[in-house]
């Protein structure tokens, strides 16, 4: 059956037939859920909030709730939505957004969220996203695709996490930490790249050979050099790879800061 009678479902919810809604699932006023999604017994969905196709929300998953900040009142626009194929574990809590951004936390696709993940106001996970048990965001962050991180990793407000990256259990990322790069330690400290996630993406041996070359530049050849000055000269030596192209662009559109890396210390 897919909505079980036991299942509490606001009238004005928007559940494909497909959907599978458990008993004592919660799912709230301006909410809608895609096809082939299951909502788990006592998980609670809010609105306004979109959930795409074949998502599976575990049991009490919070997704969708008011978000915590004290600017935010009833009645301001705030949005929610999510993508598809994403796995949300046991007590995950997803907020929407506000309008002091773009009015909308936004979650992509085949991103696995294991228990007790955070995910703040207007947010912004990218695709194929792991975070493990306890990882937090808080508000305004931005994780790219395939980014990876640890069992209780906390993101402070505005930082961006590049694509490919990973981060270790338990560190406190308070800078951007871009592209490729591989996190970890107390303090947490880029420390190289992240060459296995590369390997298992598919990524080339130059490609590799290029992302550790940039990292060398940028984190251990400082020479006294200014940043952007090296990233001038990165740009012109490696103009033909498109994964240091990407590195770049996360370092010059930073807002946060960079974190340090292993030859800061």
């Amino acid at each position: 059956m897919p909505i079980d009678p036991k299942a509490v479902v606001h009238p004005s919810a928007k559940i494909h037939k497909s959907a599978e809604i458990c008993a004592y699932a919660v799912i709230g006023e301006n909410v809608e859920i895609g096809s082939g999604t299951i909502v788990e017994s006592h998980a609670v969905i809010q609105g306004p909030t979109k959930v795409g196709k074949n998502n599976h929300i575990y049991s009490f998953a919070s997704i969708g709730g008011d978000p915590q900040d004290i600017s935010y009142a009833d009645g301001q626009e705030s949005n929610l939505i999510i993508g598809n194929d994403n796995l949300i574990r046991e007590f995950c809590t997803i907020n929407r957004g506000t309008e002091k951004e773009n009015a909308v936390t936004r979650i992509g696709s085949n991103n696995m969220l294991m228990a007790y993940v955070h995910i703040a106001h207007d947010c912004e996970l990218g695709d194929h996203v792991i975070m493990s048990n306890n990882a937090s965001l808080a508000g305004h962050v931005k994780v790219h695709d395939w980014a990876i991180l640890g069992g209780f990793v906390l993101v402070k407000q505005f930082c961006l996490i590049g694509m490919h990256t990973y981060i270790g259990m338990g560190c406190q990322v308070n800078k951007d930490i871009p592209a490729f790069m591989l996190a970890s330690g107390s303090p947490c400290r880029i420390r190289s790249i992240n060459s296995k996630g590369m390997q298992r993406r598919g990524f080339s041996p130059a490609s590799i050979s290029s992302i550790q070359r940039a990292f060398k530049s940028v984190f251990k050849e400082s020479q006294g050099k200014l940043l952007d000055t090296k990233l001038d000269e990165l740009q012109v030596k490696e103009k033909d790879s498109n994964e240091v192209s990407t590195f770049i662009k996360c370092i010059r559109s930073s807002k946060e800061g960079i974190m340090r890396g292993p030859s800061e210390e």
